[in-house]
């Protein structure tokens, strides 16, 4: 899902570039998961983008279970 608002362009140009691509693929999943759970794919961008920073990256591929794993390889 394409993301194009205001609050998802300020809180990316907030992560440094060589981190991007894992805060994008941190939202993308977020807002996948939101959409399923509850109809509405909600994503607090700035709270990913810290995240991001604090450290958090994927640490394993999806458990076999994971809605996620059929989203495709990382």
């Amino acid at each position: 899902m394409p993301v194009e608002s205001a609050k998802y362009r300020e809180a990316e140009e907030g992560v440094p570039e060589e981190l991007r691509d894992i805060y994008r693929e941190m939202v993308q999943h977020y807002e996948f998961l939101t959409w399923k759970e509850y109809g509405k794919g909600y994503v607090a961008y700035k709270v990913l983008a810290k995240m991001v920073l604090a450290g958090w990256r994927p640490s394993a591929q999806p458990h076999k279970t994971s809605e996620l794993r059929r989203q495709g390889p990382r």
